[in-house]
């Protein structure tokens, strides 16, 4: 890397710095902090929703997967989740809002506690939280793991480097400062993405690249279905990342919840649901056509990393990898920020008496602390852990694996059609999922990835209905709240008052 690389990384982090400082002048309760207190513009919304699914694992461990698989990549990672969007603007996004707007809720699982119970609420919360400290440090790992192969930083001053700049604008500006550097993601991505297409083109001879180089490229790669990536992967994939995306990761759900209307946040979830099934596929060709550029690589995680030594001028390496850093930062400040909601508004509450009481202010700065402590704890199992090898294994195993039951009872319980499932159904489902993923995981020793993700959000899925169908559990209360989802507040029908 050259020093225009490293000017154009240093500015990128006083940007987000910056950006904390900014937003911290609009925060002033828990309801700003969270939600934004619904103020999002719905194409911001959208924008941050799309950004807020990427890290730098996509161009460690996906990049991987795009060298050795080809096409097969885009098919089960972003036509998926893309797909799975676009159905849940339709059936989850305006009911996220909803809760806000309705209820006042500030976190994704607040609303449990009265479409269930309190002990249905703790237990989704406290697996969550843990699942996402791991997801998290995964992700301190591969943007430390790309720093290491762009400029030979060590692994360890990756993470403190970049943990430390997340740490001051997420602890500072919340929702605000997320979703605005999901929007400086944007434009840098946009920026690097264009440039590194332009020039995989330009090396392999101009547009016409685009539909002669399958030729060339090893057999199958451009196969939608490839290796282990089979029609029944992308089936069970559909189904867990429409709930992943739609809410079951919880920090999306809080986009939705951040527009200004159930309307607005529909029109949102169609905005990030198209630029899924887009953008992809022009950030990744040049990583499918990899094998002609850079061949023979014995470490694939590194794809990415050559090509942008093979193609790239100095300045747009900086603004590559300054586009990693955003990818992760971006992700794991929205992960911070929804973990500290449910820690703030869920499990502190149950747990300690004095937080029930706490006042506007005080609640503000215990929100900070518990996002503050999250970032830390991650990258505390980062360092520790420093697990190359175990990025795509933690991001798709147990990640996705896991993110079924977890999110099922959450999602579901949204939704009028599955009214009659109540805490009975939520708890068995939730337990059953998880304890078959450990079966088939651990004790069958399956390998299959249809198999490990797919078998536990099935067992959840019929669990849920059939509980709810069997043993239903209605009460008048529930009904009100699933009933309250369908509409706008501005929408309702209003009472004609009375003439004098």
């Amino acid at each position: 890397m050259t020093p225009l690389d490293w000017i154009v990384i240093g500015g990128y982090f006083v940007v987000m710095v910056g950006i904390g400082l900014w937003a911290k002048q609009r925060i002033h309760s828990v309801a700003d902090f969270f939600t934004a207190r619904g103020m999002v513009p719905w194409w911001l919304s959208g924008i941050s929703h799309h950004m807020s699914g990427y890290s730098a694992v996509m161009f460690v461990a996906f990049a991987a997967v795009a060298y050795n698989y080809g096409l097969a990549m885009y098919v089960w990672w972003a036509l998926t989740i893309g797909l799975g969007v676009g159905i849940g603007a339709f059936v989850f996004a305006a009911r996220w809002n909803r809760l806000r707007s309705k209820h006042g809720v500030a976190s994704p699982l607040e609303y449990l506690a009265r479409r269930y119970n309190v002990p249905t609420q703790q237990a989704l919360a406290y697996s969550g939280a843990l699942l996402k400290v791991v997801d998290i440090a995964a992700k301190w790992v591969a943007i430390a793991v790309l720093l290491r192969g762009f400029a030979g930083v060590p692994i360890v001053w990756g993470i403190l480097l970049t943990g430390a700049v997340t740490l001051v604008y997420i602890t500072a500006g919340g929702l605000w400062a997320d979703v605005l550097t999901d929007f400086g993601q944007f434009v840098i991505q946009g920026v690097a993405g264009i440039a590194m297409f332009v020039a995989f083109l330009a090396h392999l001879g101009g547009v016409s690249a685009l539909w002669t180089m399958w030729d060339d490229l090893p057999e199958g790669h451009g196969d939608p279905f490839n290796g282990p990536y089979t029609l029944t992967f992308f089936i069970a994939l559909l189904f867990i990342k429409t709930f992943e995306y739609n809410g079951g990761m919880w920090n999306l759900a809080q986009r939705y919840m951040a527009a200004p209307s159930g309307t607005a946040a529909r029109r949102s979830a169609l905005l990030s649901s198209g630029l899924w099934l887009v953008w992809p596929l022009i950030l990744f060709l040049p990583m499918f056509a990899a094998p002609l550029i850079v061949p023979g690589l014995a470490n694939a995680e590194q794809a990415y990393v050559e090509l942008a030594k093979t193609l790239l001028p100095p300045g747009i390496i900086g603004l590559v990898l300054a586009g990693f850093f955003s990818h992760t930062m971006a992700m794991v400040s929205s992960d911070a920020n929804v973990i500290s909601s449910v820690v703030t508004r869920d499990i502190a509450p149950v747990l300690v008496r004095a937080v029930r009481t706490l006042s506007e202010r005080a609640e503000l700065t215990f929100a900070r602390v518990t996002t503050f402590t999250f970032v830390v704890i991650s990258m505390v199992i980062a360092i520790t852990t420093q697990g190359q090898g175990v990025v795509l294994k933690i991001v798709v195993d147990v990640v996705a694996a896991t993110m079924g039951p977890i999110s099922i009872p959450l999602m579901l319980g949204l939704l009028p059609w599955f009214r009659r499932s109540g805490p009975l159904a939520a708890i068995v489902s939730w337990a059953a999922g998880l304890g078959v993923w450990v079966v088939v995981r651990w004790v069958l020793e399956e390998t299959s990835q249809t198999m490990v993700v797919g078998v536990p959000l099935v067992t959840s899925l019929v669990l849920y209905v059939l509980i709810g169908l069997l043993r239903p559990e209605r009460s008048t209360e529930r009904d009100d709240l699933i009933d309250s989802l369908d509409n706008d507040p501005a929408d309702e029908p209003r009472t004609p008052v009375p003439a004098a």
